[in-house]
């Protein structure tokens, strides 16, 4: 998958080890309704329990096939093991009542996000720049 220009912008360092587990990728055309699915086979791991992440996509047949929605697999992480988000802690300022460090959870970059597909507006007007390049 890193040698494949697209995809390898997507994968990060902190992704290589869950991806080591990938044993196979596997795609179905759907009829109705139209569209397609991907399938991603993983071994067990440590990382998360879901055997199979699976990302479907429906399709509206004009003239061009145009995205309707796309559905991803809610992917079951072991606890502390989310490539998605990363844990930040923080100590208190000095002086500060409170001693215990602030834990802080931030969402990051990771080829996982694949499956949490971004929301096709309903509505044109919805579309944002950002969003369509």
């Amino acid at each position: 998958m890193k040698n494949h220009e697209i995809l390898a912008e997507e994968i990060q360092e902190r992704d290589e080890e869950a991806l080591k587990y990938l044993k196979d990728i596997k795609w179905y055309r759907i009829t109705e309704p139209k569209g397609f699915k991907l399938e991603f086979h993983f071994n067990t791991n440590p990382f998360f329990k879901n055997e199979v992440l699976t990302k479907t996509y429906h399709m509206i047949d004009e003239d061009e096939p145009i995205l309707e929605k796309a559905i991803g697999t809610e992917i079951e992480w072991c606890p502390g093991k989310s490539l998605t988000q990363k844990v930040l802690k923080k100590k208190p300022k000095k002086g500060s009542k409170n001693t215990k460090p602030i834990t802080k959870i931030e969402n990051c970059e990771s080829f996982f996000n694949f499956f949490s597909p971004p929301q096709v507006p309903d509505d044109d007007e919805e579309i944002d720049e950002d969003t369509v390049s």
